[in-house]
């Protein structure tokens, strides 16, 4: 699987370049992170949230990982990442992840890529694929024949506001279902205008409250996060 531009890792390329073994996915997101090792059943969970920093996240989780090996680490995040490196602080989350050293925290390679990316990746299935994670916001990634590209359009103007502003979590809260299915549907209709892949994966924890789905778009898993997260390993440099 290629990514656009550089490898989508914060891994140093004077790391030894044997396949790892053992990896370990982090998916983090505005309400929850969740790690799972490879080839584990349970997935590890806990709550996040917008005072959440690198420092914070590591000491509950560092606790719940005693004990078990591993020998990389694939980071799912909800911000831009450019050649392996956080462009900003998630909106959702608090501060530090720009200049966190997740390598020397870790003390093994990490790749780092958006979560919407990550997702994207383990859903992907062929052709020109969109996706979009209904979460605590709008999370959005494409794939290409392989390539995968991640993509900001929650913040894209829509209506008065933006398309995170009307379908995520708190529009969810605020609107009632009703109406945040129509939003989603609308924003479905309009991205696929635009960006004409040949299918759309929805995915994040809220895509559980659609119901009937519009042609050419499926429901995801977010189980699909690890696969991704495992998969940005493969044939590695």
């Amino acid at each position: 699987m290629k990514s656009s531009g550089t490898p989508p890792s914060g891994a140093n390329p004077g790391h030894d370049t044997a396949a790892p073994r053992r990896i370990l996915v982090l998916d983090i997101g505005g309400t929850h992170v969740k790690a799972m090792l490879k080839g584990g059943r349970q997935e590890i969970k806990f709550v996040s949230g917008p005072k959440m920093t690198p420092a914070a996240m590591l000491a509950q989780l560092l606790p719940l990982l005693a004990g078990k090996h591993y020998d990389a680490v694939s980071i799912g995040i909800p911000t831009p990442v450019l050649h392996g490196r956080v462009v900003q602080d998630p909106r959702n989350l608090g501060k530090g992840w720009k200049d966190f050293d997740f390598e020397q925290a870790f003390a093994c390679p990490v790749r780092l890529i958006n979560d919407a990316a990550m997702q994207a990746l383990g859903s992907y299935d062929g052709g020109h694929m969109l996706f979009l994670g209904l979460g605590t916001g709008l999370g959005s990634a494409a794939i290409l024949d392989g390539v995968v590209q991640p993509l900001e359009l929650a913040h894209l103007p829509f209506r008065k506001k933006t398309f995170e502003h009307y379908v995520g979590e708190q529009a969810l809260r605020d609107l009632g279902k009703k109406e945040w299915r129509a939003n989603v549907e609308k924003t479905i209709e309009i991205l696929h205008a635009a960006l004409q892949p040949d299918y759309i994966v929805l995915g994040g924890g809220n895509v559980r409250h659609l119901r009937k789905l519009p042609p050419g778009v499926r429901r995801g898993d977010n189980a699909n996060a690890f696969a991704g997260g495992f998969r940005l390993w493969r044939n590695h440099v």
